[in-house]
């Protein structure tokens, strides 16, 4: 007994501690995902604040078992214990809320369609939650749900219990929806039109439900009144289906819906065809192999398996696909933005804010051709809107700030200059949404007028948050310079956003060393509070946007005194304890709260604007501090468990952090060619380019002790530049790293080892 137990005690050990058990290649990445990562979220507390997306890769829709009640963002959290129904959503993120959403739900004894009424209780330990597959034990109803995805439809299998009262509850939500019961198909047709907003005023999400048993008894409700009615349109309408079944008998289910129309949604079960359950569960699962196996990872612990993997099935969703394929298999979408169905591609449910950082670079290196639809769905979007989205779900929001499509659109041609896409109209598109304050104040750019007159917007003229403003209008002017000077635009206006894009240096306090808001008569404003959140910053405060100054490190470097003083600065936020004003917000908003216990001072990796901060050490000579942060951040802030996430996923770009990072390199400056070099996490990845290039990272010796790049060469030759070049990687790339446990005080610390920064053009 006593050396069994020893052993036992020797297995927990490793297991406790994942740089103590290492694995090696493995073949089906899809099992090592896991989709409730990020689940356990409230409004006060962002864990990930995402729900499990039963999807395909960047699908139209996307499926969810519901915990929440109707029209809760939360829709699904981990410690809920009942499930109101499985929910077709196509929901950003829980602030955003959803759009196009009903609700399926088997129920058995008596009637009960109320959500409430209709809730059951389950367990997760009886529930499996695979990106293509979920099922669920439904206790109050002894029923198992499962449910397996394609691009825009799905099939539900339901296993009954013996009863002459099993029914399925087709619940399409209130705001506006209608039903029809057609038992001589065993179908049912609806749709539903609510939303959160960014719709025109026709929008429907039209469905059909196809069931292979017939139906013993139907019903439709409205609100609160079931009826034996075939068909009902109000505000809150539903069909409840009735069986007989035998004990353990299936019934199956087909559901697929349409933003065009019920004969479009009909036309996208095509999709299913003929394929029964399993062999759609089968097609989903190699589905998702196969983009999972892009990157090959080996040599690592499991739980960095699993997290590495789980953050990159988040990479992989959105944005999503907003567009269908008509009968003659053409591309089609019902616009978001105007109402009208309309050819060519659309995809939706993105806040640049976030994801231009690093999800967009991430999908610009390893899916280049689905970024040039991205692209051509833009061009699409500022034809039908008049604007580029900052932020879309499905049409215009007014969230966030800063204008990034900028970022966004230049990264992707500058990248891939050979695509086949209408870069003309989207260069018109950032000339005009760079000049001019758009419809919202989330599209174009608020105090657009004041930029261009003083080079900032002004603290004292009602436009919130306005240095956060200034400072990312001066990086998108970089972004539209890069982009001006590869399509060979006019010197005149070349010259003029590389002027603009030095708006940063009007917020510089040479007294404090930190951005700071500045009123209209020149003078900054005070008093000054470097720890208040919000007021001229968005979502944080001085010291996370000071380093917002993506194209040019070596300018801000030089307004701090040099390489050291900057490095210091630096080092002081993550020496500086983490105090906050909350003052402007009126009380402690979870952005505020999930920097304070992560217990890395001031930095507030749970939100974007300094995410890319670690990285800045290799401007100023010191990458081996990068290195040690870096991986301090991937080991504490990210697990592959529902409390997984240090903050808000935001649509792939906090997991997109964690895959660049694994890769031991971060586009700290998209519109550039350069990824500004890190620490690599495993001892080997490879990565499988579209252009059937291979790029493989090599790091033997790496651990979890042996974080510090002692070497590195780069196809053969000894390379001391802290950045790679995106063009040389897209030809195919050998990059060994010697890692070791102490760090390399000589290596990268040249001048010329710095990454790109425009002062030094």
């Amino acid at each position: 007994m006593k050396s069994l137990s020893i052993t036992i005690f020797l297995l927990f050990c490793g297991f406790s501690f994942g740089q103590q058990q290492q694995i090696n290649a493995i073949d089906n990445p899809i099992d090592y995902v896991n989709p409730l990562m990020g689940t356990d979220s409230k409004p006060s507390m962002s864990n990930g604040n995402v729900y499990p997306a039963i999807a395909m890769p960047w699908g139209m829709n996307f499926w969810t078992p519901q915990s929440g009640k109707m029209g809760d963002g939360w829709a699904y959290v981990y410690d809920a214990d009942k499930l109101r129904g499985f929910k077709q959503t196509h929901q950003p993120s829980p602030w955003m809320n959803d759009y196009g959403q009903f609700a399926i739900m088997p129920v058995t004894g008596k009637l009960v369609f109320n959500e409430d009424e209709r809730a059951s209780w389950f367990s997760h330990k009886s529930e499996i939650v695979k990106p293509h597959y979920y099922s669920v034990y439904l206790a109050d109803h002894d029923v198992t749900t499962e449910i397996t995805p394609t691009e825009r439809t799905a099939r539900f299998r339901f296993t009954f219990p013996e009863t002459d009262s099993s029914y399925v509850v087709i619940d399409a939500l209130d705001k506006g929806s209608y039903i029809k019961i057609l038992p001589e198909e065993n179908k049912v047709i609806g749709y539903t039109t609510k939303n959160s907003g960014g719709v025109p005023k026709n929008f429907k999400n039209y469905f059909v439900i196809e069931f292979d048993k017939p139906f013993a008894n139907t019903h439709t409700f409205n609100g609160g009144n079931l009826s034996g009615d075939m068909e009902a349109e109000a505000d809150h309408v539903g069909a409840v289906i009735g069986f007989k079944t035998n004990k353990g008998e299936i019934v199956n289910a087909r559901v697929a819906s349409s933003f065009i129309s019920h004969e479009q949604a009909a036309l996208n079960l095509n999709e299913i065809g003929a394929k029964d359950f399993d062999a759609l569960k089968a097609e989903g699962r190699k589905i998702w192999n196969k983009e999972l196996n892009r990157i090959k990872v080996e040599g690592g612990s499991i739980d960095q398996f699993r997290t590495f993997y789980s953050c990159l099935y988040r990479s992989l969703l959105f944005p999503r696909k907003f567009f269908e394929y008509d009968k003659d298999g053409n591309v089609v979408h019902y616009s978001p933005y105007n109402g009208k169905v309309l050819p060519g591609y659309m995809f939706t449910d993105t806040g640049f804010w976030d994801t231009f950082r690093s999800l967009f670079p991430f999908l610009n290196l390893m899916y280049p051709e689905l970024n040039n639809q991205m692209q051509e769905g833009l061009a699409n979007a500022y034809k039908e809107s008049g604007w580029l989205p900052e932020w879309a779900s499905p049409g215009l929001r007014n969230v966030m700030v800063g204008n990034n499509s900028a970022s966004v659109v230049a990264d992707a041609y500058l990248k891939n200059k050979n695509a086949k896409y209408d870069i003309e109209t989207l260069y018109e598109a950032v000339i005009h949404g760079a000049n001019n304050a758009g419809p919202l104040t989330a599209v174009g750019r608020a105090g657009a007028s004041y930029y261009k007159e003083l080079g900032y917007v002004p603290y004292d003229v009602d436009i919130n948050e306005n240095a956060a403003r200034t400072l990312e209008y001066a990086y998108d002017d970089f972004a539209i310079y890069q982009l001006a000077k590869a399509l060979g635009k006019p010197k005149k206006e070349i010259k003029l956003y590389k002027k603009r894009s030095l708006n940063y240096k009007k917020l510089f306090d040479p007294e404090t060393k930190l951005m700071r808001g500045k009123n209209k008569n020149g003078d900054f404003m005070a008093p000054f509070n470097p720890f208040k959140w919000g007021d001229a910053f968005t979502e944080g405060n001085s010291w996370h946007y000071t380093w917002s100054v993506f194209h040019d490190i070596q300018g801000l470097m030089d307004l701090m005194g040099g390489k050291e003083a900057f490095a210091a600065q630096l080092d002081e936020v993550f020496s500086l304890p983490p105090v906050f004003d909350e003052s402007y917000y009126g009380g402690v908003i979870h952005e505020i709260r999930e920097m304070q216990i992560a217990n890395m001072g001031q930095y507030a990796h749970g939100n974007q604007p300094i995410q890319h901060m670690i990285y800045l050490y290799d401007f100023a000579g010191q990458p081996w501090k990068a290195q040690y942060w870096i991986r301090e951040t991937m080991d504490r802030m990210y697990r592959p468990t529902s409390d997984g996430y240090c903050g808000d996923e935001d649509n792939g770009q906090t997991s997109a952090w964690y895959v660049f990072s694994a890769m031991g390199f971060y586009p700290v400056c998209p519109a550039t060619d350069e990824y500004v070099v890190g620490t690599p996490l495993f001892k080997k990845m490879t990565l499988s380019l579209q252009n059937g290039k291979e790029v493989t990272i090599n790091a033997p010796t790496n651990d979890h002790e042996n974080k510090y790049i002692q070497k590195m060469t780069f196809n053969g030759k000894e390379y001391s530049k802290n950045y790679v070049s995106h063009q040389e990687l897209m030809k195919g790339a050998t990059i060994d790293f010697e890692m070791g446990t102490a760090p390399n005080k000589k290596r990268g610390t040249a001048k010329e080892d710095a990454p790109y920064s425009l002062s030094n053009e």
